[in-house]
């Protein structure tokens, strides 16, 4: 793996950032300092005095967010940009699936770092990566090793599936997988080389990728473990289409015959859950990804995202996978989120940026094991150090700004991002990366075999 992509700076670790504009969950606070000690938030406050030296960040001028938890992504789509583009969501996962059989460490690690950065430029702090099942753990360690890398904090999910089906519809790729047990182990493997930032979780591709007794298993080794089952549900009307003609049951209800419906479940996509499953999901604490852009580049449809608010389902914001949004722009899927869901109900007044942060940086906190914040897409004392620098006048196609909100949801862009704080690191500072040379990153990207991903 090409570990010279490592940046060979110094690392900042920030204790006060000074006299900035602070977003509260509910308003702008202007001329405020906000203290941090052991990668959290310890204090709010009026800021009283000039405090300069080590540690401290400027931020006259600036206005701060929590950063973004994206929940939902396939960073080894990097390399998979353009693929299958126009094509249906079967014939596009078949065309992807080539591109995923011929990853090897070195292509998994360059397009995790590319997904990484490029997140990371966007304000996101936490990104919830969706592996494939593969039966290579030098790829697994690749991906590990980019997110280390990039400093990025993240919740690696471990792929694992138990029905083959090279078609995919009634099943998963038979070369990418292998026995739940060995999947299983090697989760174990992961979490222990982990390190502080990331956690390990199962990715599971849909509910026709498991059997009964998989969904248990899987089900069962998350809980003794603590951790985050995601799985791709109803992005389409395929699943329940396909369970019904299998099994018998709609997607929801296989599911609940798993035993797979709990809190700690990210169901992602939701475009097809009617109410049934919605109460549902709800009954059982989980949490729904809502992957807007990518919704519409597939032709999948629009998430009933204000039903399932209204039906007590929690509800993130993810960007997907490069392949299918084709950046890893939050700020961009902020600003489509909102926009779509307008106009799905033809309604100008619904999803502010208030109701948008909350989403984007704490909507999903509970499903993947982080703290839940009293006040969700606020910065407060007692959450993470995981923080967003905005500066409107890096761009000026946001100003001038007569509403700091209006602004960054309808305005704003990477170009306004200034620093980017993890745990209390800085990681982005002056819109660049602190942790990977990004001319070496272009350099590997440009180096790698484009034929390797086929185009269609």
């Amino acid at each position: 793996m090409p570990r010279a992509l490592r940046s060979n700076a110094a690392p900042t670790r920030i204790h006060t950032v000074a006299d900035v504009t602070v977003w509260n969950g509910a308003t702008w606070r202007p001329h405020t300092d906000v203290s941090i000690a052991d990668g959290m938030i310890t204090d709010v406050r009026d800021h009283v005095r000039d405090v300069t030296g080590p540690g401290v960040l400027d931020g006259t001028g600036a206005h701060l967010i929590p950063g973004f938890v994206n929940t939902h992504t396939h960073t080894q789509q990097s390399l998979c940009r353009g693929v299958g583009e126009g094509r249906p969501l079967l014939e596009w996962l078949l065309a992807v699936g080539e591109a995923m059989n011929a990853v090897t460490p070195e292509r998994a690690y360059v397009a995790t770092v590319a997904a990484a950065v490029e997140g990371l430029l966007s304000g996101t702090t936490t990104l919830v990566e969706h592996m494939w099942p593969h039966p290579a753990p030098e790829v697994h360690d690749a991906v590990l090793a980019a997110l280390s890398d990039a400093g990025v904090r993240a919740v690696l999910g471990r792929g694992v599936a138990d029905r083959e089906d090279p078609t995919r519809r009634w099943g998963f790729d038979p070369r990418l997988m292998q026995p739940l047990d060995t999947a299983f182990a090697d989760a174990d493997r992961l979490a222990a080389a982990a390190g502080d930032r990331v956690t390990l979780g199962l990715a599971v591709p849909n509910p026709r990728s498991l059997t009964v007794e998989g969904m248990r298993a899987t089900a069962a080794f998350a809980r003794d473990r603590d951790l985050t089952v995601m799985i791709h549900l109803s992005e389409t009307g395929t699943d329940d289409e396909m369970c019904r003609a299998h099994a018998g049951l709609s997607a929801i209800d296989y599911l609940a015959e798993g035993e797979l419906i709990g809190e700690r479940l990210l169901a992602v996509h939701g475009v097809g859950l009617d109410a049934h499953a919605r109460r549902a999901l709800s009954a059982g604490g989980a949490a729904v990804s809502w992957n807007p852009v990518s919704n519409m580049r597939l032709g999948s449809g629009v998430a009933p995202v204000p039903e399932l608010l209204a039906d007590g389902v929690a509800v993130g914001l993810g960007v997907d996978g490069a392949g299918s949004n084709d950046r890893q722009d939050m700020l961009e899927t902020l600003r489509a989120g909102a926009y779509v869901q307008r106009a799905h109900a033809r309604r100008a007044d619904l999803f502010d940026i208030g109701s948008m942060l909350a989403i984007a940086c704490d909507g999903a906190a509970r499903a993947l094991g982080l703290p839940v914040p009293l006040s969700p897409g606020g910065v407060s004392a007692g959450r993470l150090a995981d923080l967003t620098l905005l500066r409107f006048d890096r761009d000026f196609a946001c100003l001038p700004v007569s509403d700091p909100g209006a602004t960054l949801l309808t305005c704003g862009t990477p170009r306004i991002v200034d620093t980017v704080l993890v745990g209390g690191d800085v990681v982005v500072t002056d819109g660049r990366s602190t942790r990977i040379d990004v001319d070496a990153l272009t350099a590997a990207l440009l180096a790698l075999d484009p034929h390797a991903v086929p185009s269609a």
